[in-house]
């Protein structure tokens, strides 16, 4: 699990990196909850979300934003953050360039910045999208969402309740051609204490489906 430096705008960006199993394997970046909320690469769902497709053969990639840990600069308000994804990104598809598949996977303000770089990214296969806040962010720009994937929330956010998500996920399953799963977790808040374990059933059953679907 080396650690990787890589070069954004603002300078460094440090990050934490998982070769594939394979030549072809696919690519997974995981980007962390708000830096101004104390959100970083070793956050336990970023972790968790790191060790799930790392475990499943990808090439995987987390990485701070900028004036996070050893990351250079200071927060942009999600416009320099989202650059600094399709950074890491680059660089994932540089050192992977015979991927199958693409994936992006965020928590939090993370999940936020990683339906942005979806939208910037058509090659995307693939999403999670961990207690996205969709009531503090317009996420209009889903217009159309480019992949499939899945929406995670728990039933006690009280941050962004359960409705606000319901929101976003039934105006994109009205588009054809993708299919938005989406959970609700029983008594989850949503920094998800106490319920890691909900993550991990929740997006590895979803991430065995699909790969049964397209097997890497």
């Amino acid at each position: 699990m080396p650690d990787v430096i890589l070069t954004g705008a603002s300078g460094r960006i440090e990050g934490r990196y998982s070769p594939g199993k394979t030549e072809t394997a696919p690519i997974a970046l995981i980007l962390h909850p708000h830096p101004k909320a104390g959100g970083h690469m070793n956050h336990p769902v970023a972790v968790q979300l790191y060790h799930l497709f790392m475990k499943r053969g990808f090439a995987t990639l987390r990485f701070n934003f900028r004036g996070v840990g050893r990351s250079q600069g200071e927060f942009d308000a999600g416009i320099g953050e989202l650059a600094d994804a399709a950074t890491a990104l680059d660089w994932l598809q540089t050192s992977n360039p015979a991927a199958s598949q693409t994936w992006v996977a965020g928590f939090d303000f993370g999940a936020y910045i990683g339906m942005q770089l979806l939208m910037r990214r058509p090659e995307t296969d693939g999403f999670i999208s961990v207690s996205p806040p969709t009531n503090m962010y317009d996420f209009s720009f889903l217009a159309p969402c480019p992949a499939s994937g899945l929406f995670l929330t728990g039933s006690a956010d009280t941050i962004t309740p359960p409705v606000e998500v319901e929101r976003v996920v039934t105006k994109l399953r009205t588009q054809k051609g993708i299919t938005i799963d989406y959970e609700v977790i029983d008594k989850a808040t949503h920094f998800w204490a106490e319920h890691l374990p909900s993550v991990e059933k929740s997006v590895s059953d979803y991430l065995d489906k699909r790969l049964a679907e397209n097997p890497i």
